[in-house]
């Protein structure tokens, strides 16, 4: 190997700091605060334990593989608890948490997870990784053309006057723009403008600035509880997380950072390692139950990650809001208004899209698009998986020509 090759790869394995990377880091606050911000306000959540489990795996997270690898929260637990708050209590999803770490630590350790990976063959994987981009596009549209201008709900100034769509439209063209520009990254400009735009909008009107961290505690949930997180929230979550969080992030790192060295711990097994550990103990506190993703990844790519660094910024910057601001924290958070929010979501699902080139023949194509199809129209996404997965085995074992 000649020293330039050997200079590329140390080069890779170092974390950078800069304000790329910087901006990289905040690429997937379209997915993360919709669903942690909800989970917050209407299952009466703790700030500070949310935003600090939070911190804590991206910390990990970034130290460990060196790539931009996203902490995501799950999607099917958060849009069931905001959907039945009365059902899905703080200690259901605490027990969920436990219960999905624990599971996740088995499959990990007996190496079920590298097994069961082998069901997610290539169009499966390009299948999923479409769902999720569409899917991406679609949440982010809604945001921008939501009439409410604040995931807390508040309504702000001028609510009446479409300003939400207004401001979506302004900072979708100023991302545009900016979209490879290294001296004002793009995320930041539109984090920073939603802030701008928040504080002049009334995102602070009727609101108290509580700083210092709010309560936590370990919680003790009865029989039916985790009869309920076991039934309503982890059994239509794991098919998603082996398929988006463990084996499309891992195809999904591959993609974007071929032959680099850093991919020897980018597997789906180690993936499941991690969010085996960081759930345990978030769940023993009622915390809200967390993953990697295939879409966090691209969001924080699209936007200019590409080291750990990115994770390790975007887990300080939680971890003070946490210890710091607490409630204050999760205040400032929801200033930055749905419709910027949603143009992050829209280019993040950008990135996830076209990856879909790859495959070759008109079959990987057809159990692509059926999945991408069943996801959309069928609120859980693990029967799309599933279907998928039975027609890719049918076609192949059949040789079914399409």
């Amino acid at each position: 190997m000649q020293p330039a090759e050997l200079s590329g790869i140390d080069e890779r394995r170092r974390f950078r700091f800069d304000r790329v990377e910087l901006a990289g880091s905040f690429g997937d606050l379209g997915t993360l605060l919709p669903i942690v911000v909800g989970m917050i306000l209407i299952n009466k959540l703790s700030p500070t334990l949310v935003f600090l489990s939070f911190g804590l795996f991206y910390l990990l997270t970034g130290y460990y593989y060196r790539l931009p690898v996203p902490v995501q929260p799950l999607k099917a637990v958060g849009a069931i608890a905001i959907a039945y708050p009365a059902q899905i209590t703080e200690s259901v999803i605490g027990a969920a948490g436990v219960i999905f770490g624990g599971l996740l630590l088995f499959l990990a350790l007996t190496g079920l997870v590298d097994k069961l990976a082998k069901l997610f063959t290539a169009p499966v994987v390009r299948g999923i990784q479409l769902a999720l981009g569409l899917v991406f596009l679609r949440k982010g549209i809604q945001l921008i053309t939501d009439q409410n201008l604040f995931l807390s709900g508040a309504m702000g100034r001028w609510a009446d006057h479409n300003i939400n769509l207004i401001l979506g439209v302004v900072v979708f063209v100023l991302v545009l723009l900016l979209l490879d520009n290294k001296k004002l990254p793009a995320a930041i400009a539109a984090v920073g403008v939603g802030v701008l735009a928040g504080l002049t909008l009334g995102g602070l009107d009727g609101r108290t600035l509580a700083f210092g961290p709010t309560p936590v505690h370990l919680i003790a949930p009865s029989l039916h509880d985790w009869w309920i997180a076991f039934i309503m929230l982890i059994l239509p979550q794991i098919p998603l997380t082996l398929g988006n969080a463990c084996v499309g992030t891992a195809d999904t790192c591959s993609v974007l950072f071929p032959k680099d060295p850093r991919l020897g711990k980018a597997r789906a097994g180690k993936f499941a390692l991690t969010m085996g550990l960081a759930n345990l103990p978030t769940g023993l506190f009622g915390g809200v139950p967390m993953c990697h993703g295939t879409g966090g990844l691209a969001a924080h790519y699209r936007f200019g990650a590409r080291t750990g660094g990115a994770p390790l910024m975007i887990g300080a910057v939680f971890v003070v809001l946490a210890l710091a601001f607490g409630e204050a924290g999760m205040t400032l958070l929801t200033l930055i208004p749905n419709s910027v929010l949603g143009v992050l979501l829209i280019f993040a699902g950008l990135e996830l899209c076209p990856l879909i080139r790859s495959l070759k023949t008109n079959e990987e194509y057809f159990v692509a698009l059926l999945i991408s199809g069943i996801a959309l129209a069928v609120p859980n996404m693990a029967w799309a998986f599933g279907i998928g997965i039975g027609v890719d085995i049918f076609i192949r074992k059949a040789k079914i020509k399409i």
